[in-house]
């Protein structure tokens, strides 16, 4: 039986350290649901390189740069989650009409929403603040643990 990979045996530190890990910015996505400025964060066109996106404070595997596309919005957008088991959808309605939160299945955090306005094959659009994020390139992965996923970008 293969063991377990950290994201999967995951426990979320007390407030306190939370606060410790993450900059500010970082806590008020992940913890207040807040969202950054568009525009002005790092992945909004990260899509030029290749690697996947992991949650900041878990480290489980969210989303892959051959999923991510420019949606003109000024966030992260995927067409969808690398393992839609390491996220949670809640519906909630607002000015664009039915929307779900993304959150975190590992550490709660909030992540972004989900709109259906988004390219084919999904339709789906997952808007991801980058704060909530963090990279790793694809000559990485193996030696950060996620060495799984290189399959993802099979040639």
């Amino acid at each position: 039986m293969a063991n377990a990979a950290p994201w999967d045996t995951y426990t979320k530190p007390d407030d306190a350290e939370v606060r410790r890990l993450l900059t500010p910015l970082q806590y008020n996505i992940t913890q207040e649901d807040g969202t950054e400025a568009p525009f002005k964060n790092p992945y909004f066109k990260h899509y030029t390189k290749q690697g996947i996106f992991v949650d900041l404070l878990s480290g489980a595997p969210l989303f892959s740069t051959t999923d991510q596309y420019d949606s003109g919005s000024g966030w992260p957008a995927f067409t969808k989650p690398i393992d839609p088991n390491y996220i949670i959808l809640h519906k909630k309605f607002s000015f664009f009409g039915e929307v779900f939160e993304v959150r975190s299945k590992t550490s709660d955090s909030h992540l972004g929403d989900r709109f259906n306005d988004g390219p084919p094959p999904t339709n789906l659009r997952y808007c991801i603040n980058s704060a909530a994020l963090r990279f790793i390139p694809k000559d990485e992965m193996k030696t950060e643990g996620y060495g799984d996923f290189l399959h993802l970008f099979a040639e």
